[in-house]
C-alpha cells in the first residue's frame, strides 16, 4: 500500500554511523516514509563504498540528508528542539512515550552507541524492550520500529 507522504518535521539522526549497509537501509526507510535524515559525522565509511551503494540503490540524494561535521554542531542547531535518544541503557520504553511531529530521534553508532556526555545532554532516553538475554537489535530495524510508531502517533502515516 502506498501513501502520498511528503517530508514532515520528524527527523532521524545517526551519530557517527559505522556500517555502510545499515546507513543505506536507513536512508531507504526515511525516503520511503517521508522522514528527514541527519548524519553526525565522522562516518566510519565513505559514501562511495560499494556496500553502501548496493543497499541504498537510487534512494540516495545528498540534498535530502543534512550532515553535521560533529556532535557540537548538531546539538547547537537543536537547542530549541526536542531530541530523543534511543538507547539500550534507557529505562523508559518507546511504547509509553508521546512523540511529537517535530522530534529528532537520535540513534548511536552500531559499534558503541553514543558517548556518556551525550547521554547527559539529552533529556529523553528511550529503549525498545527486548528479551533479557539479547543485547540489541540491528539499527536499521530499530529505526523502522521507532519511525513507524512516531508516524502513527503523530498521524503522519
Amino acid at each position: 500500500m502506498t501513501h502520498n507522504l511528503t517530508n514532515h518535521g520528524l527527523k532521524i539522526a545517526l551519530f557517527e554511523p559505522d556500517i555502510p549497509q545499515n546507513t543505506a537501509a536507513i536512508i531507504r526507510t526515511c525516503s520511503c516514509l517521508g522522514a528527514k535524515l541527519e548524519i553526525i559525522e565522522p562516518c566510519g565509511f565513505f559514501l562511495n563504498d560499494k556496500r553502501f551503494k548496493r543497499v541504498v540503490m537510487d534512494y540516495f540524494d545528498e540534498k535530502e540528508i543534512k550532515f553535521y561535521q560533529n556532535s557540537k554542531d548538531f546539538f547547537e542547531s537543536k537547542k530549541n528542539q526536542r531530541i530523543i535518544l534511543m538507547t539500550t541503557k534507557a529505562s523508559m520504553s518507546y511504547t509509553t512515550f508521546k512523540f511529537d511531529k517535530n522530534d529528532t530521534i537520535l540513534f548511536g553508532r552500531e559499534s558503541a552507541g553514543v558517548p556518556e556526555n551525550i547521554h547527559k545532554i539529552v533529556k529523553y532516553r528511550l529503549k525498545i524492550p527486548m528479551k533479557n538475554d539479547k543485547r540489541s537489535l540491528n539499527i536499521a530495524s530499530s529505526v523502522a520500529i521507532i519511525l513507524a510508531e512516531s508516524l502513527k502517533q503523530t498521524k503522519l502515516f
